[in-house]
């Protein structure tokens, strides 16, 4: 796989225990981010390097950062509809695209200064951005909390046909990975991507998004 792996008890030993945080694996031109669709979707993407066939334009599509968090949205690949499992290699700038255009799926007085102006955003945005409570492998809650992204209309074409740089399916992996996810004694021999704190460097998105560590200032 093109994907980094490292062992997941490694990785829970520095990633934040608690804040939102996106938790990414990403380099200077790209980052990663997974979705969960049935044979059909999930292969002509993969085969493709872009989403088309049976792929709805014309619906939400969620798309996740963190692996784990897709994981526990997909049941490790277990769920029906949801049994292929894709790594998809977006441009960096496409999906600051993106985070510029989200708009929380519930009203944050802290952002907004009325429930009538979040609706107003909410009518306007093709992005929808949504914190949920991340989960560690065998689906228990964690203090962190987990961005997932909600695309539709002109963001999602972008997304699905013009910043994709490879789309890679990994549910082979996923299978191989599953059993070590069960327990606490099975995570000694778990490999997950490697991920790390996304740094956003415009303050302004930053405290828009919501999030909750200070990070250096990235060019």
């Amino acid at each position: 796989m093109a994907l980094v792996l490292e062992s997941y008890l490694d990785q829970a030993q520095r990633w934040p225990k608690d804040g939102r945080h996106i938790m990414a694996q990403f380099d200077a031109d790209s980052i990663v981010v997974y979705q969960a669709y049935r044979p059909a979707t999930g292969h002509f993407a993969a085969t493709h390097g872009f989403f088309g066939g049976e792929f709805s334009f014309n619906r939400m599509s969620w798309i996740k950062p963190n692996f784990l968090w897709m994981m526990y949205r997909s049941g490790w690949g277990a769920k029906e509809n949801q049994e292929v499992t894709l790594a998809v290699r977006l441009k960096r700038h496409g999906f600051e695209r993106i985070l510029e255009e989200a708009v929380h799926s519930s009203f944050v007085p802290t952002v907004y200064a009325s429930e009538a102006e979040w609706s107003h955003a909410v009518a306007r945005s093709a992005v929808r951005l949504q914190w949920d409570p991340d989960h560690d492998p065998a689906g228990h809650k964690q203090e962190r909390r987990a961005l997932q992204l909600g695309l539709r209309g002109a963001i999602l074409a972008a997304y699905a046909q013009e910043w994709i740089i490879a789309i890679e399916d990994i549910s082979s992996f996923v299978a191989e990975q599953r059993a070590h996810a069960l327990t606490k004694q099975a995570y000694r021999q778990l490999q997950v991507p490697s991920e790390a704190v996304y740094p956003v460097s415009d303050r302004r998105l930053a405290a828009k998004l919501g999030l909750d560590q200070a990070l250096p200032m990235a060019g």
